[in-house]
């Protein structure tokens, strides 16, 4: 698993720093609870300045020749996280995803694409992941999906995000809003371990890097 590197530009002076650090290095500003349906707006907050820790892992930005795609870590009240199998892949198991449109900010298609997969509005951001994510397509499976999509994909490049579900268990419908085919079969509550175990190879260290930034409210 990468590790990502936070570098900070302080301005006050070194001691005033030292003295009181947890006010110029906070760990996390938290969201405003006062709303807890989609959409969500997400409130002004310090971002760290990340360094690239593998050029085929984390980064600031999509690189180049990867596909921009969105990914929802959903936890309910007791930070079990929602994971569902898919219809196209026997017994492979993923928290949802999708690709981002054309001009769409990465945000709006996380709520999008909740709402599209599991059916669920009733939910607060909690956290976003300030790196991007990359994984490359086995052989196979990049020759179904470029073919599929007219496209010459190496993979996908993925922004994280953590949201908490607030409505009832009754409200996730894997036909999701209606407006597109469904891709899962089942689905069901999981712990951080069991949802990296039941993803497919390729995707498991994406999975691990997730559960290690969104690890504070896990």
């Amino acid at each position: 698993m990468a590790i990502c590197r936070y570098s900070f530009i302080c301005n006050p002076p070194l001691q005033q720093v030292l003295a009181n650090p947890t006010l110029f290095f906070p760990q996390s500003l938290p969201y405003s609870n006062k709303n807890s349906q989609l959409p969500l707006t997400l409130p002004n907050r310090i971002r760290p300045l990340v360094t690239r820790a593998s050029p085929s892992s984390s980064m600031e930005t999509p690189p180049d020749g990867y596909r921009r795609n969105v990914g929802i870590c959903l936890i309910n009240s007791s930070k079990k996280i929602f994971s569902a199998s898919r219809l196209d892949i026997p017994d492979s198991w993923q928290m949802p995803q999708g690709g981002v449109d054309e001009g769409e900010d990465p945000k709006a298609a996380a709520i999008r694409e909740l709402r599209e997969e599991t059916g669920v509005t009733s939910a607060e951001i909690l956290m976003e992941a300030p790196f991007w994510l990359t994984y490359d397509f086995p052989p196979k499976v990049r020759e179904k999906l470029n073919r599929q999509w007219g496209s010459d994909w190496k993979g996908q490049a993925q922004k994280w995000f953590l949201f908490k579900f607030t409505g009832k268990d009754e409200e996730i419908n894997l036909l999701g809003d209606g407006t597109e085919k469904a891709e899962f079969g089942e689905w069901s509550w999981m712990s951080p371990e069991e949802v990296i175990d039941r993803a497919v190879d390729f995707k498991k260290p994406v999975y691990k890097e997730v559960m290690s930034a969104f690890s504070p409210h896990l």
